[in-house]
């Protein structure tokens, strides 16, 4: 911890820089320049330039950022920012949107996907997704798990499928609550667990990627808890990119932070060093409440 002093100075200076204690802030507030590093070595998805429009207007402006591999990267900033419109377009869930444009590019392992001979529907499967408010399907708890491996011929036996679908209830924490129920609607559980049976369908069909949108925001405490070990546990095979309104949260999952304000990325680093001492002023004023 350290602070600094300006011995003498000369009348009339105005003092343009302020060092506090815990503070490096050396973007001003009025500046859309993002602070901190963007790129990492050997990335899993990389962003260039991306904008994104709903007819004339502009919801995401000149976004560049790389996701690692085996990281857990949250995107954090206040409501109508850009954080969802940014998580939708690395899965081009902004296709079924009348009126949505996205430009710029959008490489995962190398590969544009927004590319006009890219299949969307085995893109999905790689990019597993799970939405804030829970969408089971209108099926079983066990059809809802099986569902995805089977139409993306995972599994060559009625076992496998089995395992697969057990597998992903444990790792989605939802197993000892249902393993006695498999055959009962998924739309008759409650809202966390449908939300947990959610995350077990997006497990099950072994993406590279998962997208969760705000997955914890349904769950107390507990459950939110079970996720996110979960997520710390998956980051060790899958690339996570996680929006979240609770700082908290992502203080204790991710490795990397990137801070959203009016559809710009303002700040990217090491989450740590984001909450602690963070670079951009902007940065400063949202994570100590001064607007949210």
């Amino acid at each position: 911890m350290s602070s600094a002093t300006t011995e003498n100075p000369p009348d009339g200076a105005v003092l343009k820089t302020r060092v506090e204690v815990g503070r490096r802030v050396t973007v001003p507030r009025d500046s859309r320049e993002t602070a901190g590093e963007v790129r990492v070595d050997n990335p899993r998805i990389r962003c260039n330039n991306v904008n994104v429009y709903y007819g004339d207007a502009q919801a995401i402006h000149d976004v560049s950022i790389d996701v690692g591999h085996n990281e857990i990267l949250a995107l954090i900033g206040p409501s109508g920012c850009g954080k969802t419109t940014f998580l939708r377009c690395l899965n081009r869930m902004n296709d079924t949107i009348v009126g949505c444009r996205v430009e710029g590019e959008i490489l995962v392992d190398g590969v544009d996907i927004n590319g006009k001979d890219i299949d969307v529907v085995p893109l999905r499967a790689r990019m597993g997704m799970v939405f804030q408010k829970p969408n089971p399907f209108p099926k079983s708890i066990f059809e809802n798990v099986a569902f995805g491996p089977r139409i993306h011929g995972l599994t060559a036996s009625k076992v496998e499928l089995e395992e697969i679908v057990v597998t992903s209830l444990q790792k989605a924490g939802l197993w000892k609550e249902v393993k006695d129920r498999l055959e009962e609607p998924g739309t008759g559980l409650s809202g966390g667990q449908q939300q947990r049976l959610c995350i077990a369908r997006a497990i099950a069909v072994q993406p590279e990627v998962i997208l969760m949108d705000e997955p914890c925001s349904a769950l107390d405490p507990i459950a939110t808890a079970v996720i996110e070990n979960l997520m710390v546990e998956l980051s060790e095979n899958y690339s996570i990119c996680i929006v979240t309104h609770s700082m908290q949260q992502a203080a204790r999952v991710s490795r990397r932070t990137a801070f959203f304000h009016l559809g710009d990325i303002i700040e990217v680093g090491d989450t740590n060093e984001i909450f602690v001492r963070p670079g951009h002023q902007l940065t400063e004023d949202y994570i100590t409440g001064r607007f949210g």
